[in-house]
């Protein structure tokens, strides 16, 4: 059981050289009970992006806020706070903020996917 504040939650910087200007938190995991699966929130300073990639596992994705980009598959999707995306897995998709204001979103993974 957790119940917890993701502001007291240590993030990590994307150390990818495709990354740009991006923190990682992990918020729920097996760790905290939940067995196959990692609840992750993604925060984006401005103009930055995640890396365009691909990969086996599919994940869902709640826009927290912000305005940005989710480049899936060859088509660029507006994104806002409410939004919500499922990202197939093997699809090429990259999240941009396109503003001067922090792009922040949750992504759920299988647990695989937060290697």
């Amino acid at each position: 059981m957790i119940v917890a504040h993701q502001r007291d939650v240590l993030g990590t910087r994307m150390s990818s050289a495709d990354a740009e200007n991006v923190l990682k938190k992990v918020l729920i995991s097996p760790n905290e009970g939940w067995g196959g699966y990692v609840m992750r929130s993604f925060e984006i300073g401005p103009y930055g992006h995640t890396p365009k990639h691909q990969h086996a596992w599919p994940h869902i994705n709640y826009i927290l806020g912000g305005k940005g980009i989710l480049h899936l598959d060859g088509k660029d999707y507006p994104v806002e706070a409410g939004s919500f995306a499922y990202v197939p897995g093997d699809q090429i998709h990259q999240f941009q903020n396109i503003s001067s204001e922090p792009f922040a979103f949750i992504c759920i993974v299988p647990e695989e996917g937060d290697k």
